[in-house]
């Protein structure tokens, strides 16, 4: 990835971190991350993985995020100084659900 993909990356994931803090009402007790940004190498969309605390809570928070989304582009785009702006497409991150059944795979192995 180049440092200007990276730089771009970058400054989305902070934007919208606090974008998302400030627009996204949320229920109490629910906690949205902004937790990586893959913007495509012609810059038409960036893929934004966000992760939610409680984890049971994620599909709730997706919803949250689709029904806004037009709203946080819009607040994006003024934010942003480019000449390509990309779409925004939302995805929950996984990764630390996953590492967690790992590692209770490893330690029923472990404890065999």
């Amino acid at each position: 990835m180049s440092f200007r993909m990276q730089k771009v990356n970058s400054l989305i994931r902070e934007q919208l971190g606090e974008i998302l803090s400030r627009e996204l009402d949320l229920k109490p007790g629910v906690f949205l991350t902004v937790f990586k940004v893959d913007t495509t190498n012609d810059l038409r969309y960036a893929n934004v993985f966000v992760s939610v605390f409680p984890e049971k809570e994620g599909d709730y928070v997706m919803t949250a995020l689709k029904n806004e989304k037009s709203n946080i582009q819009r607040i994006l785009n003024k934010k942003l100084h480019m000449k390509v702006l990309p779409k925004l497409v939302f995805k929950l991150d996984k990764t630390e659900v996953e590492a967690d059944e790992i590692e209770k795979i490893l330690k029923q192995i472990e404890n065999e």
